[in-house]
């Protein structure tokens, strides 16, 4: 093995001269927050499951996501990404494909059976938690591992709430959900299903605290001029629909009136389901449209039709009438007077959902407006001890976000139970592209997921995407690029000229030898993932 430069001077370099006494400013480890972390709302620590999938350490790594989110199987399939958006590799050549990892170790872990422990002793204490979708299943989690006794109430007939009745089997195996709740249920959490609560006070009595994660399982509506044959219905009726013993009767004609994630799905549901024609319906532009770039896509790809700038004007038996509309300076649509009419046995609306509320009717100190709950940095209420999160308070209404809901809330709950408040740990700082020096890595393209051939994808309710297999999935968790944290690639320690740089063994990372680092900064300058920076020398 050649060895370092400083190794091969002379005994009159400055390996034979304490030179730490020239320095003026001195090498620092340190650790930075990748993008990814950081734009993760579940808080996964993406770059330490990633590095442990790497080595590879498969259950390591599923049990580093399960420390922040217990459906990673779920998540690597119906998550929209943010972390692959913000991912400093993107701007090198593509995103690392995170969520395909997490997705084949979250399929590993069911195919193997894993399990997570508990993590503290029993407290004695109960907790209430009302809704079992993602915010209320990610609370159950992480409560009952706080050593909390949880009682999870649903008003359905299966656990999982909108990703049960508002994700499409397409997007999200029923046996996939399935087995990652049955693993949480195993852990001590009871579920009482068929229980609606409609009196929050009462349902709480021998409860030591609540979270409430009802959900938004109501669809909005919008007043169209209708004939008494016209056949109107909404996304969300027609989806959770998709569950119950017989699908819903859209016809061969179908127009989706809306343009979020949920008219995607009722559209590309409605192909499944038979329909020739599925429109959907938009009053604004494409750029302007809340759905996902991939869902659009994947929209069109299977024969789904957009109209743009278009509003639903009437609708008849076996008919509708459209109205074309325009944007105007502030961007908000305006009508033309210019109408059309168009073939349709039904139209569905996809306008939105809202949270059913009337639970909190009575409750002292809990506020609403706009249709959601106000809550606290702690997602508590203004009723002391009652928490809330998910789709019921402000924020983005994705699975991804309300897992990230229910940990935090759990974590807060646990500190309120003990008398005593949660604060997270401080952040490290960015660590941004610029810090980066590239050229380290080699090119390396993102793994493309397989997907089911198109003609099976408008005919079956077949899962559209694949997973990884073992060899792709360890490609791809290889090309992180480990953004502002060291991975112990000996740059640092070749390129020292005074051979100040000390290995500490594996996983150890190093150590400058100050009596003879002469502050030259080579080692930041090198240093692939910017985990070295200069810091003026202390007299």
């Amino acid at each position: 093995m050649d060895k370092p430069f400083a190794i091969t001077l002379g005994a009159g370099s400055s390996q034979a001269n304490k030179t730490g006494a020239w320095r003026t400013e001195r090498p620092v480890y340190v650790d930075r927050l990748p993008p990814c972390s950081h734009a993760c709302p579940a808080g996964e620590n993406i770059q330490r499951w990633l590095s442990l999938a790497e080595e590879p350490s498969y259950e390591a790594a599923w049990r580093q996501i399960m420390q922040d989110n217990p459906f990673p199987a779920v998540m690597g399939r119906v998550c929209y990404r943010p972390c692959e958006t913000a991912c400093n590799r993107g701007k090198l050549d593509e995103a690392v494909g995170i969520n395909s990892v997490e997705r084949f170790l979250g399929d590993k872990a069911i195919k193997h059976g894993w399990t997570m422990p508990i993590q503290a002793e029993p407290s004695g204490r109960r907790v209430l938690v009302v809704g079992a979708g993602p915010a209320g299943l990610s609370a159950a989690y992480h409560l009952v591992r706080l050593g909390h006794q949880v009682t999870l109430m649903d008003s359905g007939t299966k656990p999982g709430g909108m990703m049960r009745f508002g994700i499409p089997r397409y997007r999200l195996p029923r046996h996939v959900l399935d087995a990652e709740i049955q693993r949480i249920l195993d852990m001590g959490v009871t579920l009482e299903l068929g229980r609606t609560v409609t009196d929050l006070a009462a349902a709480m009595r021998g409860f030591d605290a609540a979270f409430l994660a009802v959900g938004a399982h109501i669809g909005k509506r919008a007043y169209i001029p209708a004939g008494d044959s016209a056949r109107v219905l909404d996304a969300v009726s027609v989806l959770r629909g998709m569950e119950d013993a017989s699908a819903p009767l859209l016809g061969r004609r179908v127009v989706v009136y809306g343009g979020g994630n949920t008219a995607m799905d009722a559209a590309r549901t409605a192909r499944r389901l038979g329909a020739s024609d599925a429109l959907v319906v938009y009053r604004r532009t494409r750029d302007r449209m809340p759905a996902h770039d991939s869902e659009v896509a994947e929209a069109v790809e299977e024969g789904v039709r957009m109209r743009w700038l278009s509003t639903i004007a009437h609708a008849g038996g076996q008919s509708i009438t459209i109205e074309k509309m325009r944007l105007d300076e502030t961007g908000f649509p305006q009508p033309t007077g210019e109408f059309e009419e168009l073939r349709a046995d039904s139209v569905v609306l996809a306008l939105g959902q809202e949270a059913d509320l009337s639970l909190l009717a009575g409750l002292p100190g809990v506020e609403v407006e706009g249709g959601v709950v106000k809550v606290g940095p702690d997602l508590m209420t203004g009723c002391p001890g009652v928490f809330a999160g998910g789709d019921m308070v402000p924020a983005e209404r994705t699975v991804t976000v309300a897992v990230g809901h229910g940990k935090k809330a759990a974590r807060h709950i646990d500190a309120w139970l003990r008398g005593s408040a949660y604060a997270p740990a401080a952040k490290h700082p960015m660590a941004d592209f610029d810090l980066l020096n590239t050229w380290y890595y080699s090119d390396a393209p993102a793994t493309v997921r397989p997907k089911l051939d198109l003609a099976r994808r408008t005919s079956t309710f077949e899962e559209v995407e694949g997973g990884l297999e073992e060899s792709t999935a360890l490609f791809e968790a290889r090309r992180c690029l480990s953004c502002g944290n060291c991975f112990e690639c000996d740059n640092c320690y070749g390129v020292c000229p005074d051979n100040a740089v000390l290995k500490l063994g594996p996983g150890l990372r190093y150590e400058i030898d100050l009596d003879f680092c002469k502050g030259c900064g080579l080692c930041v300058a090198e240093c692939p993932a910017g985990a070295i920076e200069m810091v003026p020398e202390v007299t």
